[in-house]
């Protein structure tokens, strides 16, 4: 979501952006016949109808579906993030992020971009770095992270500060 939102506001700021670092970034979560998003609208509507019906439980597995299950701190501190939210927020929140598609917004980016992107992502599959790295206007390359699940920052801390320290060039 983040990564989309950064692309939106170097369009209509252009001068405030000297780089954009999109991690786990997607512009579209909904497969179609020529673009694979990670989801099926049945998995996206069943998503929306655990939201909406048992926020607890869907808290727990969705934790779990984002964060390397071999770091289970990881997974409680995102969990008890989630549990955090006002579930009424949280399904419009997912409808609009979940169901958007953002994809002709990439042709407008002229901002030079860094897709950052983990290996084995659940959610994002390595296709849809690519395909961004392929519609940017500007110049874009994509980085990857060895790890699993979708929050590099999370999953592979380590890692994730090394690729970044390449990317904006200093020594760490």
């Amino acid at each position: 979501m983040s990564g989309m939102i950064g692309c939106i506001a170097s369009i209509k700021r252009p001068q405030l952006f000297s780089k954009l670092i999109l991690v786990g970034s997607s512009p579209r979560f909904i497969t179609t016949n020529d673009y694979e998003g990670g989801f099926d609208g049945a998995a996206i509507d069943n998503m929306m109808s655990s939201i909406e019906s048992d926020y607890e439980n869907w808290t727990s597995s969705f934790a779990k579906l984002l964060v390397d299950n071999n770091d289970p701190l990881s997974i409680e501190h995102y969990f008890k993030c989630l549990k955090s939210m006002n579930p009424e927020f949280v399904l419009p929140l997912a409808k609009a992020i979940f169901r958007s598609d953002e994809r002709e917004t990439l042709e407008k980016v002229t901002t030079p971009c860094t897709i950052v992107q983990v290996k084995n992502d659940l959610v994002v599959p390595n296709s849809v770095a690519y395909y961004m790295q392929k519609k940017i206007k500007g110049e874009a390359t994509v980085e990857f992270v060895n790890a699993d699940r979708h929050y590099p920052q999370l999953t592979a801390p380590l890692e994730f500060i090394h690729v970044l320290s390449r990317v904006l060039g200093f020594e760490i």
